[in-house]
């Protein structure tokens, strides 16, 4: 039986990572308590607005079950804010901060590419990606109000990168090399990516994620891990094809 995926659910798009892990035949549950972290064989941290999500988990005392959770080993996944919440700093927040989890050796700057209204969706290469995964050599990102990761530590793997136009300046050009920024990553048993892979009709994160985890490696040949990356279930939320 597959362990039990938990879904941080104080706000943001956990419906749509849910709902994803139902296409893949995996159970997901919500999770806004501390006692809702008992059990779980995986956590995903979603994206929304992460310093309402600080606040919603500072109020329901969550940040140390959360801490605790990370260094169990269990893979944990964040997305776009949820990347933000794993990151060890961010930067490029609003004044007094907000509280992190941490453990992932990384400087995240928290609102990198600008306001909601700049807002866009582009190929990205993922190699690593189509070598665990199969499917094609490029993913098609959707990145809201996102955040980059600037610098990442000799342990962390840098699995996607996003290049600038040619021409187009942005906020933080003097921080780019040669033209990119990081934009996921994997550090042992944590995986970031500043995009949302929930909101597309490509499984292939979630499926890499699912497998990241001891708990899954007798899965990993069954149908609901298995090749097929454009299997079209049933959906339960729009979804960007």
């Amino acid at each position: 039986m597959t362990a039990t995926v938990g879904v941080l659910a104080l706000q943001g798009s956990y419906n749509e990572h849910l709902a994803v892990l139902r296409r893949l035949g995996v159970k997901g549950v919500q999770v806004r308590k501390p006692e809702h972290l008992n059990d779980l064989g995986a956590l995903i941290i979603p994206g929304g607005e992460s310093t309402t999500m600080a606040k919603l988990a500072e109020y329901h005392n969550l940040f140390p079950a959360l801490r605790d959770f990370v260094r169990t080993g269990k893979p944990v996944w964040g997305t776009c804010a949820g990347l933000i919440f794993l990151a060890n700093k961010a930067v490029g927040q609003k004044s007094g901060g907000q509280e992190l989890i941490g453990g992932l050796d990384c400087t995240v700057h928290r609102n990198f590419f600008g306001s909601q209204l700049e807002s866009f969706e582009t190929q990205i290469s993922v190699p690593e990606l189509a070598a665990k995964e199969g499917g094609p050599p490029c993913f098609r990102a959707v990145f809201i109000r996102a955040p980059a990761i600037l610098e990442a530590g000799p342990d962390v793997e840098i699995l996607a990168s996003y290049s600038f136009p040619i021409g187009k300046p942005t906020i933080e050009e003097a921080a780019l090399q040669e033209g990119k920024v990081i934009v996921a990553v994997r550090q042992a048993n944590l995986l970031g990516t500043a995009f949302h892979p929930e909101l597309t009709a490509d499984v292939r994160w979630h499926r890499f994620f699912l497998k990241m985890g001891k708990w899954t490696e007798e899965e990993a040949s069954t149908s609901a891990l298995g090749p097929d990356v454009q299997r079209r279930d049933r959906i339960d939320l729009p979804i960007f094809e």
